[in-house]
């Protein structure tokens, strides 16, 4: 268990992994919380503001930093950040969701940047509405609002898509009996 807004949690994360494992291989940065209480960006309070890009942003950030240094020493390795139409859709009752997303996008981009001379990939998938805790407050809202058009598939997604996406992304590794986690 790990607490990606609280740096001494992380680096207890990075030590355990370390101890049990000779090399990250693949990270999947898959973190992510709505804000506690929905609320109009006129209204959203800097406690769920500060929550929210805690655990979306700078947890993702600051492990991906940590671990992306082994992946330089090895000259290898794959970084996933599974990010979110958010990103890029603008939702006004739940702003600093969507400025998390939009910032670990561009944390995407820079990483992959900053890596990519060295071998080591760096992917986002940006799923749309998946059926998860996250949204149960408002499924039937998003039910009806997919049922009229929404989304181009006209379905909600599933965890189980996300996974299928990372594992597509991760299978070149996983082929090569490298240690994940």
């Amino acid at each position: 268990r790990c607490n990606l807004a609280d740096p001494a949690s992380v680096q207890q994360l990075v030590g355990q992994v370390n101890e049990r494992t000779a090399a990250v291989d693949l990270l999947v940065n898959n973190a992510g919380m709505g804000p506690r209480v929905r609320a109009d960006i006129l209204d959203a309070t800097p406690e769920s503001f500060d929550e929210v890009i805690g655990a979306n942003l700078r947890g993702p950030y600051f492990l991906t930093q940590k671990i992306a240094k082994g992946m330089l020493e090895r000259g290898t390795g794959r970084i996933i950040f599974v990010g979110s139409i958010s990103s890029f859709t603008a939702s006004v009752n739940r702003g600093d969701y969507c400025l998390s997303k939009a910032a670990l996008s561009m944390a995407v981009k820079l990483f992959a940047a900053r890596l990519a001379p060295h071998s080591i990939t760096v992917f986002e998938l940006q799923p749309g509405i998946i059926r998860t805790d996250m949204i149960q407050r408002v499924q039937e809202k998003y039910e009806k609002q997919i049922a009229e058009g929404l989304l181009p598939q006209r379905r909600m997604g599933y965890p189980e898509d996300v996974a299928s996406a990372v594992r597509a992304i991760a299978v070149r590794i996983l082929s090569h009996s490298l240690q994940c986690f």
